[in-house]
Formats: C-alpha cells, sequence, structure tokens
C-alpha cells in the first residue's frame, strides 16, 4: 500500500466517523503482565530467562561444531574442478575459486560469530555466578551483624 493510499484511507475512515478509527497497539491494562510492568521499552515487556539463555549458546555452539566439521567439505572437490576448468581455459573455472574463496570468507565470519556467541553466554552464566554469590555472601555477612547487634541489646 502506497502511503497516499494510506492517507487517503486514513482520511475517509475519520470522515465517516471518527470514533471507529483505532490503532493497533497494546492495550491499557493486560492481567498476564507482572505488576509494575508498563508498556513498551520503558516498561520492560521482554524478558529472557535462564533457559532461553543456554539455548542461545547451546545452538551457536552446535552450529559452531557442525560448520567447523562440514563446512569445507566440498573444498578440495571445487578447487580441483576450479583448476581443471581453468587448465582448459574456461573461465569458469576462475568464477568457481571466486565462489569458493567468498565461501570460505564467510565461513569464517560466521564461524567467528558462533563461538563469539557462545562464549558471551558462557561469560555471563559466569558472570552473574559470581554476582549471586557476591549477593548471598554480602546479605549473610548482614544478617550475621543484624543478628550480632540484637544479641548486644539483649545485655
Amino acid at each position: 500500500m502506497a502511503w497516499e493510499e494510506w492517507e487517503q484511507l486514513n482520511s475517509s475512515a475519520a470522515e465517516q466517523d471518527p470514533t471507529r478509527m483505532q490503532l493497533n497497539r497494546l492495550p491499557d491494562e493486560r492481567d498476564d503482565r507482572p505488576a509494575g510492568g508498563g508498556g513498551g521499552a520503558a516498561g520492560g515487556d521482554l524478558t529472557v530467562d535462564h533457559q532461553d539463555l543456554v539455548a542461545v549458546g547451546n545452538s551457536a555452539f552446535k552450529l559452531f561444531e557442525g560448520l567447523g566439521n562440514h563446512g569445507r567439505d566440498a573444498w578440495s572437490s571445487s578447487q580441483t574442478a576450479a583448476k581443471d576448468l581453468t587448465t582448459q581455459e574456461f573461465e569458469l573455472g576462475g568464477a568457481l575459486h571466486v565462489v569458493q574463496d567468498r565461501w570460505e570468507k564467510s565461513l569464517k565470519t560466521l564461524l567467528d560469530a558462533c563461538a563469539h556467541i557462545s562464549n558471551h553466554m558462557d561469560f555471563t552464566k559466569n558472570a552473574h555466578a559470581g554476582d549471586e554469590y557476591h549477593i548471598a555472601s554480602t546479605v549473610s555477612s548482614i544478617a550475621t551483624l543484624d543478628k550480632g547487634f540484637d544479641e548486644g541489646v539483649k545485655r
């Protein structure tokens, strides 16, 4: 739909019955939204849990392994074919060599991206585990300190 057509339909709808026009958006209140959650970026409707992150990391690692093991299966036969075609003075030989080079560059880029995602998920998991330990030890220290103050008051 062209912009002009949209404007025309919008104007005609507003002229017929302005109360009928409604924009697509989230309703003001949703029963399934946790308390305190608003709409849009400020409210935080996007949530991710640990299982989601683990699934992303595992998928990236599996893709990395699969591409690493099989991404170059056709390399030697493609190089041989490119060399034979070039020797026989077919321009297709040079083109096949270019395709093989681009495949190799793309494969390396994809392998790097998969490794980066997988490693980042592992790093994030370890960083949050460290945060959890720090928070738990801090809270338990505060509880111990509070207990000491409470014992001092009883005397």
